[in-house]
């Protein structure tokens, strides 16, 4: 292997280990780490490299302060990353660690807080509210898409026309990127027309008059309706299910971003489909967390009480 070669080997091996993590996760192991570093200031403790001691501490204060258990190991990877990217053992390997973070798990009592799903009837009532323009054509292909596919709001303003296939009974959809598909396989789901909502029709209606040829599916808009070539955020999604929850009357902070995709398998249940073909659109990867909707749904159902109560 000439030096040039060994050169070359070098640095893909550097951009392999670069690209091991997301985006989003590096930026989020970043916050991690600069709160660590932050605390360390304050309370006159040495962040690196930190002693199972100092993390005990910082965990235990950050509990104290309201942190929930799933951030904390979110700032426990961020600081293991920090300390082993230069070759240094990691101390959140401690037994300690282990032992604190077992007993914040058990002492962390929350409720779990659900977002309202945006069910079939409620997306029904809030599509009726959007306005006869470009903005509200948009809206209602984005609300629609993003109900019949499950997506996350991610998966959304990610899609492409190029994701596209165009198909008697509907569209496939290709899923290049997702939460579950960190390394980009990429996932083909179907989304038929429908007859309650015409989903494909009012999407085709939408790319038409913005005359989107290529590119991203959903786009911001200038005040005049002009029509931008940038995708709209993740954030844009939640803005714009929670407009048409306050137009619907429903109650705003009850909805999320999430709603679309929760309400798609709430109405599913619902229905009466079956979890393996709610996976093929949701692409859930455990059936426990679809077990969830359907129960939930279906508690009434040949209850054990229904002959004598």
């Amino acid at each position: 292997m000439t030096t040039t070669e060994l050169v070359c080997l070098i640095q893909e091996t550097k951009n392999l280990v670069e690209n091991c993590l997301s985006n989003s996760t590096k930026k989020f192991y970043g916050i991690d780490w600069k709160i660590f570093t932050q605390w360390c200031d304050n309370f006159k403790e040495i962040p690196f490299p930190a002693t199972p001691e100092t993390i005990a501490k910082f965990l235990t204060y950050q509990n104290l302060s309201g942190i929930a258990h799933p951030t904390l190991n979110r700032r426990l990877a961020a600081i293991k990353l920090r300390h082993e990217s230069v070759g240094v053992d990691s101390p959140t390997k401690d037994p300690l660690i282990y032992k604190v973070m077992r007993g914040i798990k058990r002492t962390q009592k929350r409720a779990v807080i659900k977002k309202a799903p945006a069910t079939a009837e409620r997306l029904e009532t809030m599509i009726s509210s959007c306005p006869d323009s470009i903005l509200g054509l948009r809206d209602k292909a984005l609300l629609l898409l993003g109900f019949a596919g499950a997506f996350r709001r991610s998966e959304l303003v990610a899609l492409k026309l190029e994701d596209i296939e165009k198909t008697p009974d509907g569209i496939r959809v290709t899923i290049r990127k997702s939460k579950t598909d960190q390394e980009g396989k990429g996932e083909t789901i179907a989304i038929p027309n429908g007859t309650r909502f015409r989903i494909v029709d009012t999407l085709f209606e939408w790319l038409k008059k913005a005359n989107i040829n290529d590119g991203y599916l959903f786009r911001s808009l200038r005040k005049n309706g002009k029509v931008q070539e940038k995708a709209l955020w993740p954030k844009d999604v939640a803005r714009i299910i929670k407009r048409y929850a306050f137009n619907a009357g429903l109650t705003v902070s009850d909805f999320s971003g999430h709603s679309l995709r929760s309400g798609f398998l709430t109405s599913a249940a619902k229905a009466g489909a079956s979890i393996h073909k709610m996976m093929e659109t949701s692409r859930h990867k455990s059936i426990e967390t679809l077990a969830g909707y359907v129960r939930y749904e279906n508690l009434f159902e040949n209850h054990a009480g229904e002959k004598f109560l």
